[in-house]
C-alpha cells in the first residue's frame, strides 16, 4: 500500500481500490467476519487464496507475495541455467523456455506465461516424489489484472 499511497496519484489509488477493494474497511471487523463465516464461496475466481478474500490489504498483500515468489523462482531458475526443452515435454511446450533473470522491462503476460510453465514442472517433479504441487494455486483473470497492477507499481517505484 506505500507503494500506492506514497505517489500521491488519487487515480492510482482508485485504480486499486477497483481491483482490491476499499482499504479503509474495518480490518477488525474483516478478521472477525473471516475467522466466523471463513471465505466466501466461489473465492477462487477472484482471490490466490483464501486468506487474501478476509480484507483489501491481505488481497494486496498475497498478490505483492506471489508477485516476489514468481519473479524470484524464475530469476533462480534462471540464474541456474534452467531451460525447459520443447522437444523433451511437447505435451506442455511448443517452444523452449528459456526464463529470464530479469523481467522488469518484458509485460505481466510473460511473467505469467513462463511462471505457468515453470511451476507446472515444478509441480509435475514434486508429484514425481510423491509431494503436494510446489505451486497450488491458480491465477485467474483477475488475479492476474492484481498482479499486473503490482507489476506497475513496482516498475513505477524502480523509475522514481
Amino acid at each position: 500500500w506505500i507503494l500506492v499511497e506514497s505517489t500521491g496519484d488519487a487515480a492510482l489509488l482508485e485504480s486499486c481500490r477497483r481491483l482490491f477493494g476499499d482499504e479503509r474497511a474495518s480490518y477488525s471487523d474483516a478478521l472477525d467476519r473471516h475467522y466466523r463465516l471463513g471465505p466466501p464461496e466461489g473465492w477462487q475466481t477472484s482471490f490466490i487464496s483464501e486468506y487474501a478474500t478476509m480484507h483489501p490489504w491481505e488481497d494486496f498483500a498475497e498478490c505483492f507475495a506471489h508477485y516476489l515468489h514468481i519473479q524470484g523462482t524464475l530469476s533462480v531458475a534462471a540464474t541456474a541455467g534452467l531451460v525447459l526443452k520443447a522437444d523433451r515435454v511437447p505435451e506442455l511446450l511448443t517452444e523452449d523456455l528459456d526464463p529470464g533473470v530479469d523481467y522488469r522491462d518484458r509485460p505481466v503476460e510473460r511473467i505469467l506465461d513462463d511462471w505457468r510453465l515453470l511451476a507446472m514442472f515444478f509441480n509435475r517433479v514434486n508429484r514425481a516424489m510423491g509431494q503436494d504441487d510446489l505451486y497450488p494455486f491458480t491465477i485467474s483473470d483477475p488475479v492476474a489484472r492484481k498482479l499486473a497492477f503490482i507489476h506497475r507499481v513496482v516498475g513505477s517505484a524502480r523509475a522514481s
